[in-house]
């Protein structure tokens, strides 16, 4: 039971989950969890987090048949410049590891900000806090439970 699943059980929000054996030989973790589980690349979500130029931490959701334009993210966050966290902040920021980050249940809460092309999805899968853990949910209910907004991210 991670955090993130911990949080929608308490929150009443319609999701499930779906588990798959992590391949550590497989170099992308979000292909990797739409491979294993039959999932189109533009429904499983990665989660990204970036500093800011002014020093703030976000957080960007993008399918993973795409890639996060930080121009956007900066624009949508309301700075000029963002650049990837480097992994020891990201791990440290969420308590989670690397390929296992889900939005869901972090140490801290940050400004979060969802590819708009989730907006049209019925659902959409996200970490569940480990890797070989995927949660499938509604891309709404997962907007109203990180207080985040849509934008457009991806490239």
């Amino acid at each position: 039971m991670t955090p993130a699943v911990k949080v929608l059980e308490k929150s009443g929000i319609d999701f499930a989950l779906a588990t798959y054996e992590h391949d550590a030989r497989h170099p992308a973790y979000g292909e990797e969890a739409a491979d294993a589980l039959g999932l189109a690349t533009h429904e499983v979500f990665k989660t990204l987090l970036a500093r800011l130029d002014n020093g703030c931490l976000v957080m960007a959701l993008v399918p993973v048949s795409g890639q996060l334009d930080l121009k956007a993210l900066a624009r949508s966050a309301g700075a000029r410049k963002a650049s990837l966290a480097e992994v020891e902040e990201a791990e440290r920021a969420t308590g989670y590891v690397v390929g296992g980050i889900s939005p869901l249940g972090q140490k801290k809460r940050l400004p979060v900000f969802v590819d708009a092309s989730a907006a049209g999805l019925a659902h959409c899968h996200v970490s569940g806090g480990r890797r070989g853990l995927e949660i499938r949910l509604a891309p709404r209910d997962l907007v109203e439970l990180l207080n985040a907004d849509f934008a457009s991210l991806a490239r």
